[in-house]
This record gives structure tokens, C-alpha cells and sequence, in this order.
């Protein structure tokens, strides 16, 4: 069970602290428990249900309606709302009830319909690369179990698999890219999407994946030479190594446009290499290639 503290309550479902406190005390919302140091806080009940008043609310339900709702007429509101309204924001807000809840079926099914209505493209940047900034938000407080990231990571993954793979193979005689992630890297996602992305732009794609040994790395840019490498770097190097790696793949790779993204490139400090472009999303990256 997760135990949230109001401030995290407040940037999961975008509801003010302050307005938490005066709906749990005006209206008897939630019902916060205690630790045995007196701190309160919050279960996951309470999460899903500040998550649907959120909902309701932020589209015109007043509190004072929203209160009388029974669970079940709570969450028909909610089901009825997303049916009917075109705001992403919902449906980011029905993944992570789904994750909380491990519910794959709800979680594929939101996720198909979204792709159908929106396509594939759409899907990912507008809704899920914001769901898993929030699910980051429930990993570093803890209150993500590895069991609940794999669910998510692999229903993701899966769809990703199936997008690259109905997009048909570039000729041998298209510009190529190689894709990977340094070794202990598993953050795989990301760079999924983006293979997806160069697929589709008529790259003739080399795609690694995960925690790729650098002699590795350097045997298969020898053989195919291609005209681009990609990474993304979230768990490492360290910013004390960063510099020394960027400046070996700057190197090794002199030929090559390497494009790099990834949280660990802000915790660092280095010089900037000719041949090394760093990105920061969908968009920037398909500018770049």
C-alpha cells in the first residue's frame, strides 16, 4: 500500500495542498491515518479518489456535488467525462489509476484507444512520456513497487515493439543509424520511441538496445558504418566520468553525428564536442535526424 504525504498528493493529481486540506476538513473527502510519529498520511484510496475529484472538478462539477457521489457513481462520472471530452489530461489521469491498481486490461484498453483516436505518435509524446513523469514522481517517493514499474514498462514497451515493427524496412542504400545504451543503462523506453522515430523517417536502423559493451558498440559501427549513433543516458555515466565518456564516443566515432539525450546529461559539466548533438525530446529529435 502507498502512504503519500499531501504534497505529493498535490502533484500527482494537480490539486493544491491547501485545497486538499480544506476539502478533507470542509467535506470529509479523505481520511489521512498517521504514522506512529504522528506524520500523516495518505493510502492509495485516498490517491485515486483526490485523482477523480480532480477530474471532475477541474471540468466544471462543483466539490459540493462531487462529494454526494457514491465510489461507483465517482468513478461512471469520471468514465463518462473521458468518454466525451478531448483532454489528454484525463486520460493521463486513468493511467495512473490503472498502474496503481496493476489492471492490464484497462491499461491496454485505455492505451489502444488512445492510439486509435490519436495515432501512434500523438500518443506518445502528448500522453505517455507525461504519465511517466508522474510515475517518476511515485518512483522516487517510493510508492512505485518494481513489480508495478515492469507492468508499465512492458505494456509500453510491447506497443512500441509492434509500432517499429509494421514500418517497413529501409534499403540498404538509406542513410543508417545505430541505437543504443551504455553498459548498466536498462532505461530502454526512450530510445524505443526513438528508433521508432527513425524507422519512420527511412533510416535503414541498427538498433542494440540495452547496456551495450563498448567494444561491442565500436565492432558494429566498424562493420556498417553509419551515418548516426543515438543514446539516451538516465542512469549514468556519472558527472564526474561524463566528460571523459563524451569526449571517447566524440573520438572513436568522428565520422558519425551522435545525438544524446537523458537526465544524466544536466547533473554534469563538459566541453561540447563538433560531432555531438544533445536533444531533449520527440521533436527535437526528429529536427535533428
Amino acid at each position: 500500500m502507498g502512504k503519500y504525504s499531501i504534497k505529493e498528493l498535490e502533484k500527482l493529481s494537480g490539486i493544491k495542498a491547501h485545497t486538499i486540506r480544506i476539502w478533507e476538513k470542509r467535506h470529509q473527502l479523505v481520511s489521512p491515518q498517521r504514522t506512529q510519529t504522528n506524520i500523516r498520511f495518505y493510502s492509495d484510496d485516498d490517491l485515486k479518489k483526490i485523482i477523480n475529484v480532480s477530474v471532475l472538478n477541474n471540468h466544471g462539477v462543483k466539490i459540493s456535488k462531487i462529494v454526494g457521489l457514491s465510489l461507483p457513481d465517482l468513478n461512471q462520472k469520471v468514465s463518462e467525462l473521458s468518454e466525451a471530452q478531448n483532454s489528454v489530461e484525463i486520460y493521463i489521469d486513468q493511467l495512473v489509476l490503472a498502474m496503481i491498481d496493476m489492471e492490464e486490461e484497462k491499461f491496454e484498453k485505455i492505451l489502444s484507444n488512445l492510439i486509435l483516436k490519436y495515432g501512434f505518435e500523438k500518443t506518445i509524446v502528448e500522453i505517455v512520456y507525461p504519465f511517466l513523469e508522474k510515475i517518476g514522481v511515485l518512483w522516487l517517493t517510493n510508492n512505485i513497487t518494481p513489480a508495478q514499474e515492469h507492468f508499465i514498462s512492458n505494456l509500453v514497451r510491447q506497443k512500441l515493439i509492434v509500432a517499429i515493427d509494421g514500418l517497413p524496412l529501409a534499403p540498404k542504400t538509406a542513410p543508417r543509424i545505430l541505437l543504443f545504451l551504455p553498459e548498466n543503462e536498462l532505461h530502454e523506453l526512450a530510445l524505443l520511441f526513438y528508433y521508432y522515430l527513425a524507422k519512420q523517417a527511412g533510416y535503414r536502423t541498427y538498433y542494440l538496445g540495452q547496456t551495450v559493451p563498448y567494444k561491442d558498440l565500436k565492432s558494429v559501427y566498424e562493420e556498417h558504418q553509419p551515418h548516426m549513433l543515438v543514446t539516451s543516458l538516465t542512469s549514468g555515466p556519472s558527472p564526474a566520468t561524463m566528460p571523459k565518456y563524451l569526449a571517447r564516443l566524440s573520438e572513436d566515432f568522428a565520422a558519425a553525428k551522435i545525438l544524446i539525450s537523458g537526465g544524466a546529461l544536466k547533473k554534469a559539466r563538459f566541453e561540447p564536442a563538433s560531432n555531438i548533438n544533445f536533444f531533449s525530446n520527440a521533436l527535437d529529435f526528429k529536427r535533428l535526424i
